[in-house]
Parts: C-alpha cells; sequence; structure tokens
C-alpha cells in the first residue's frame, strides 16, 4: 500500500499531530511538496501532501484561510502540514477552523522535525510500495508462467482472477467465452460479447475499459500481428495497482503465446488436412483415413460435407488485413471448437487463399454455421458459398463437384450459399434467370418477334402453343383458335425464318428454354 497520512502520524520520529480532518487519514500520498505560496495550486497535480510555515499568508484572517482551504481541497490536497515554532507559534485559529469546516487533514509539524524529513518519509514509503508490487508482480508472473507450461489456459485466466482479487475471462475471436474464474462470472463475462468484437476491429494490441466503478472491466486483445487472436477480460471493482497490472501483462503475454503456439499447430494441422483432401479427391480414401489418423479420422466415419467458399469480388480477396475469407474460415473453426467437432479447413487457389475448402460433418455446428450465411446477401458477407450434398470418402470427388457447381450459381444469382441439394430438389428454370442466357434467347427469337411487329401473323405465340402441346396440331390449334392448317404453315414459317427443323428435338428443347428465358413460354 502506499504510504497514507495515517501511515506518516504513525511514524515515531516525525512526531506529527492531527489538528483536523481525522475522518480523511487514510487518503493515500502522492507525495509531499514544501510552499509559501499564498496560492500554490497552479504547482499541484493532486495528491500531495502540502507543507508550509505561513511565511506568506494572512493566517489570521478566517475568509482569507477559507478560500486558502478550499482552493487546497480543489486541487485534490490530500492534506496540509503547518510547521509551528517558526512564524507562528501555534496554528492559527483561522486556519484551523476552516481545516475543520472543510475536513481538510491538517497536521501539526514540530519544529524539531524538518520538512525534508516528511519529504524522505513519503519518498521511502513509495519506494518500498513500489518494490513489493514489482516482487508481487514478478512472483505472480512465475506462478502464472508455471500454470501456463503445466496446465494451460484455464488456469492462467483462475490464477491471474485470485492475483487481481477479482475475475478474468478469455475469449476467442469471435467473442465467445472459452475460460472465466470464478464460476459465477460466466454470466458477466458473456454479457461482453458486442464489446469484444468491437475491439477485434482495431488493430492489435488494443485496449478498452467497459462498466461503472463498482463493475470496473479492462478488455486487452490477444495477438502479435494486427490481426486480434482473441480478448482477455478482468473484472475488479477498482482500477489495478502496480502489482495487479504486472499480473495482467503477464497473462497477455502468456495467452497471446498460447494462441500463436496453437495458430503454428493449426498450421500444420492444415497442411496435413491439405494432403487428406487430395486423397480424398484422388479416391484414395484408405490412404487418406491412415493420413489422417485420430486427428481427422472421426471425420470421415460418418456423412460430411464439402463447401468452398470464395470472395464475392476481387476487391474482398486483395483487402489487406481481415479477409472476409479469413473471418469465415475463423468463425468456422471456433465453432468447430466451441461444439467439439473436427473439421477440416484448406485454403486453395494458386497463391493458396484465393478460395477455402471445408470439410465438415453433416448436421454438425460449422454447416449450422455456415447454413447462417443462407439469410444474408453477399454484398454483406463479402463470400460466395457452394455446399455438397452429404456424402462420404469414396464419393468426395463427386461432392468436390456439387459444391463448385452450387458455388457457380451462387455467383451468378448474387447469393451468398446454395446447396447443391436445392438445385437438385427444384426446378432448371431459376437456372435460366441468367444475362448469358437471356443474350442467347433474345438472339434465338428476335427474327420471330420482328415478323410478328410487321403484323404478318403470331409466330411466337403459335410455336409457343405448338411447343407446349408436344406437336399435337388439333390441340394447339384449338388453344389458339385457328385451323390446324393455319397453325402447320405458321410452323413452317418458322422453320423457315429460323433455318432450323422442328423435328429435331434439340431445337424444340432450345426454343422452348428461349422462350422460359424471355418470358414468353407461360401464359
Amino acid at each position: 500500500m502506499p504510504p497514507t497520512l495515517a501511515s506518516l502520524v504513525q511514524h515515531s520520529a516525525l512526531k506529527l499531530t492531527v489538528r483536523a480532518g481525522e475522518d480523511r487519514l487514510d487518503t493515500p500520498v502522492r507525495w509531499a511538496h514544501v510552499s509559501e505560496l499564498a496560492d500554490p495550486v497552479p504547482y499541484m497535480e493532486g495528491g500531495e501532501l502540502l507543507l508550509t510555515t505561513a511565511l506568506t499568508l494572512d493566517a489570521e484572517d478566517p475568509e482569507a484561510m477559507r478560500r486558502y482551504v478550499r482552493r487546497l481541497l480543489g486541487a485534490g490536497v490530500v492534506g496540509l502540514g503547518f510547521a509551528v515554532g517558526v512564524n507562528h507559534e501555534a496554528i492559527p485559529a483561522a486556519l484551523l477552523e476552516a481545516a475543520r469546516e472543510e475536513h481538510l487533514p491538517l497536521l501539526e509539524v514540530p519544529r524539531r522535525t524538518p520538512f525534508l524529513a516528511i519529504s524522505k518519509a513519503v519518498s521511502a514509503a513509495i519506494a518500498a510500495d513500489q518494490y513489493r508490487a514489482v516482487t508481487a508482480g514478478f512472483e505472480a508472473q512465475r506462478e502464472l508462467t508455471r500454470a501456463a507450461l503445466a496446465e494451460g489456459p484455464d488456469a492462467v485466466v483462475a490464477r491471474l482472477a485470485a492475483h487481481v482479487d477479482g475475475w478474468a475471462a478469455l475469449y476467442d475471436t469471435s467473442g465467445t467465452v472459452l475460460a472465466v474464474s470464478p464460476e459465477w462470472a460466466a454470466r458477466r463475462a458473456a454479457r461482453l460479447t458486442p464489446d469484444v468484437e468491437r475491439l477485434r476491429e482495431r488493430p492489435a494490441p488494443a485496449s478498452a475499459v467497459v462498466g461503472g466503478t463498482d463493475d470496473r472491466v479492462e478488455l486487452q486483445s490477444l495477438g502479435t500481428g494486427r490481426r486480434v487472436r482473441g480478448a482477455l477480460a478482468v473484472g475488479t471493482g477498482a482500477p489495478l495497482g502496480t502489482a495487479e497490472r504486472y499480473a495482467v501483462h503477464s497473462a497477455i503475454a502468456l495467452l497471446t503465446l498460447t494462441t500463436e503456439r496453437s495458430r503454428s499447430l493449426q498450421a500444420a494441422e492444415q497442411r496435413l488436412g491439405a494432403a487428406v483432401l487430395r486423397m480424398l479427391l484422388a479416391g484414395q480414401p484408405d490412404h487418406a483415413r491412415a493420413v489422417a489418423g485420430d486427428l481427422y479420422g472421426g471425420l470421415l466415419d460418418a456423412p460430411f460435407r464439402l463447401l468452398i467458399a470464395e470472395p464475392a469480388t476481387t476487391e474482398a480477396a486483395a483487402r489487406e488485413g481481415e479477409t472476409p475469407l479469413a473471418v469465415f474460415a475463423e468463425s468456422l473453426e471456433a465453432a468447430a471448437a466451441r461444439a467439439g467437432e473436427s473439421v477440416l479447413t484448406v485454403p486453395d487457389g494458386p497463391e493458396g487463399g484465393e478460395r477455402l475448402v471445408v470439410l465438415a460433418g453433416d448436421g454438425g455446428a460449422v454447416v449450422t454455421a455456415c447454413e447462417a450465411y443462407a439469410n444474408r446477401e453477399a454484398e454483406e458477407t463479402g463470400l460466395v458459398v457452394g455446399l455438397s450434398a452429404p456424402t462420404g470418402p469414396i464419393a468426395a470427388s463427386a461432392a468436390y463437384k456439387q459444391a463448385e457447381q452450387a458455388l457457380s450459381v451462387a455467383r451468378r444469382r448474387g447469393r451468398s450459399l446454395v446447396e447443391h441439394e436445392e438445385l437438385a430438389a427444384g426446378s432448371v428454370l431459376p437456372l435460366l434467370a441468367d444475362d448469358a442466357v437471356r443474350a442467347f434467347a433474345d438472339g434465338l427469337l428476335r427474327a420471330l418477334y420482328e415478323h410478328d411487329a410487321t403484323g404478318r401473323g403470331d409466330l411466337v405465340a403459335s410455336l409457343r402453343a405448338w411447343l407446349s402441346r408436344h406437336g399435337q396440331w388439333d390441340a394447339a390449334a384449338a388453344d389458339l383458335g385457328v385451323h390446324r392448317h393455319t397453325l402447320r404453315y405458321r410452323m413452317r414459317r418458322v422453320e423457315e425464318i429460323l433455318g432450323r427443323s422442328l423435328d429435331d428435338p434439340d431445337v424444340r428443347m432450345e426454343l422452348w428454354l428461349a422462350l422460359k428465358a424471355t418470358g414468353t413460354g407461360t401464359e
């Protein structure tokens, strides 16, 4: 503890006597300062014990003393030491009365006690307090280091909470609580997720203070680069002291090292995962199982899904810092970690980072997190994702093609996620909603539209009716309200204008799809 007025009064060599402000003697003293100025306030920083002989003070004027005492209190002066037997044989009554009215601690300093002795006592007490704080900080650092090496991050959080006499929590990049101590703080820690997410948006290292005086929480980012790898929250009832600050800084360093070490292991796992994926796609499931071992082996024993994610735009892919692909990968890995699932994530592409291939258990937390993107626009997520149907190791290559097909459709439709099952179970007609398809359809039918625009017949409507009736002349003619010979004539004109035979099923198919794409294939 830093020196207080009470500890100075109890100092046997100083012989100080309390004359006013007895209820404020537990106030810490930051320094002892001597001043004979009538207004020493401009030279005060707050927390000082001011020492004076009242050489220039009008100490007998009650109003002047009230103003003097109030200025001292306004400047944060914690006490006034008045030397008797120098300019005044006793503390002037006006000063004594003003100090008592304002509850300013007033200490009587005997003539035989020089101000220098008081300054030395304060300085020595401050130095001793700092030494204790540094010693306690180093001890906390050793204890936290032992905990990190022997037990891991959870133990570091627990030891830190004990050292700061409060609570502590560790978060991952998504703001999910990974560890908290004591247990009663879990609910309080969970409420800070939005604050952790805001901290993640700032370059590391970053910090923030949230809460009030009774529930003060310091948030510190974890990570050695510009990207935040996690966060540490420390909750206390008051600002941290020197020893507590040492403990917090030690915990940050240890947890950051743990995080970076985990990322190194993750990189090694990623290389192993890339090898496993290549074997699966090459039709070598047995070799893939052997290489995966316990790390990914369980993932290959149950139905899984393959997903492929790419940046929605070239600007998103080239952006520095946290790209949408990196954020997406970390969110999927965090979801897997929370659920205790295995997930295989492999950066893919010519430079190893232009797309992400993920193999995850069907119906698990990773697929659920991925499907959450389905309700968001690609402009919002910065990604497009294709998701395969459930499959197994033998059909991994087919699942990869399914994911690529779904990805292609997602990009054309401007959606952030498309599942292959959605394509297989739906209609082919939505696929016609593409600019290239419309351009082809307009070009194929343009000559018929130009013919009809001259008023010489209704070839487009006749073609639509004939195709919808599968070439049945009587039924199609009845739909149009014309004689079947008229309809036959019109179909010959269609063949002449297009230069194609309607006996060719490919031609009929292309014409029907063209009518659908241009919106003329329905009533």
